[in-house]
C-alpha cells in the first residue's frame, strides 16, 4: 500500500527519520498522504493536500489503498478540540481536522469506524470568506509560536496562514516562501485589503508571513499569535516599538 491516512489528532512530521530531528510540519486527523519510502518504523510521506514532504512514524497513520484517500475534505472539525469516537474510544481532534466519509454522524477512515455528534464545518458554504477568515484568525490570538505547528496549542507563521485559509475552503502551500509564489500581486499597502498575505524577507529570502487586517495592522505568529502595526517598510512591534520584519511583497488569494 502506497497511501495512508492520519489517524491521530495531530501527527508531527520531522525533517529526518529521528525523534530528535526538527518538526517541520503537522498533519491533522483525516489528512491523506502518499508514502515515498520506509526506513524502519519511519515513513517518508508527501501530503496530498499541499505536497509537503517529511518523515513520521507508523504509529501516526493507517495504511490504506488509493480508493480510500482524497486530497481534500469538505467536512472539517469545527472546534479547537472536537470530540469523536473511533473504534469505541474517545479522541480529541483539532480545529481543521478532516471528517472523511461522514454521514448521519457516522463515518469511516481507513477502515476504522468513527462517530461525531456535532455539526461539522463546511468551508464551501461560507459566503463571506474574508470576514470569516479574519474572525477565525482573531480567535487564535496568543497561541504560542511553534516551528512546524498548525494547532492553537502551537503554530508557526505559515502554518497559521495556511490553516486560516483552509478553514474557509481555500488551499494554499505550506511554507511562506511557497505561498509567496502564489496569489495575485498587490502593489502596495494602500491597495491591500483584510485577508491579504504580507511576506517578509531577510537576506533576500522570504522568512515570514502574516495576515493583513487592513493597511496598517497585521496578525501573525511571532513568539505568539499577535497583532502589530505595519507600514511600507514592514512590521513594528506594538510593545517594544522596534521594527521586526522587512516587508517584501503582498499577495491576494481571495
Amino acid at each position: 500500500m502506497n497511501y495512508a491516512i492520519v489517524t491521530v489528532p495531530a501527527a508531527p512530521v520531522r525533517k529526518l527519520p529521528n525523534h530528535r530531528s526538527e518538526m517541520s510540519n503537522q498533519l491533522l486527523f483525516g489528512e491523506s498522504v502518499k508514502i515515498i519510502r520506509q526506513k524502519n518504523e519511519w515513513y517518508k510521506i508527501e501530503s496530498l493536500y499541499d505536497g509537503y514532504q517529511g518523515w513520521l512514524t507508523h504509529h501516526m497513520i493507517t495504511l490504506t489503498d488509493k480508493s480510500e484517500i482524497t486530497s481534500s475534505c469538505h467536512l472539517l472539525a469545527p472546534q479547537f478540540l472536537t470530540t469523536i469516537r473511533i473504534n469505541g474510544q474517545t479522541m480529541q481532534i483539532p480545529l481543521g481536522a478532516s471528517l472523511p466519509n461522514l454521514k448521519n454522524r457516522k463515518g469511516t477512515i481507513a477502515g476504522k469506524e468513527y462517530s461525531f455528534n456535532g455539526k461539522p464545518l463546511r468551508p464551501d458554504t461560507i459566503s463571506n470568506k474574508i470576514e470569516q477568515l479574519i474572525s477565525n484568525a482573531m480567535q487564535w490570538l496568543n497561541a504560542p509560536y511553534q516551528w512546524g505547528g498548525k494547532t492553537v496549542l502551537g503554530v508557526d507563521c505559515s502554518g497559521f496562514s495556511q490553516t486560516m485559509y483552509k478553514l474557509v475552503g481555500m488551499p494554499i502551500p505550506r511554507d511562506a516562501k511557497q505561498q509567496a509564489l502564489k496569489g495575485t500581486l498587490v502593489k502596495n499597502l494602500q491597495q491591500a485589503q483584510p485577508g491579504d498575505l504580507a511576506f517578509f524577507n531577510e537576506d533576500d529570502k522570504i522568512v515570514h508571513v502574516g495576515i493583513l487586517l487592513g493597511s496598517n495592522k497585521i496578525i501573525h505568529a511571532a513568539g505568539k499569535v499577535r497583532i502589530d502595526t505595519i507600514d511600507k517598510k514592514g512590521i513594528v512591534n506594538v510593545d517594544s516599538g522596534k521594527r521586526t520584519h522587512n516587508l517584501k511583497v503582498i499577495k491576494r488569494f481571495i
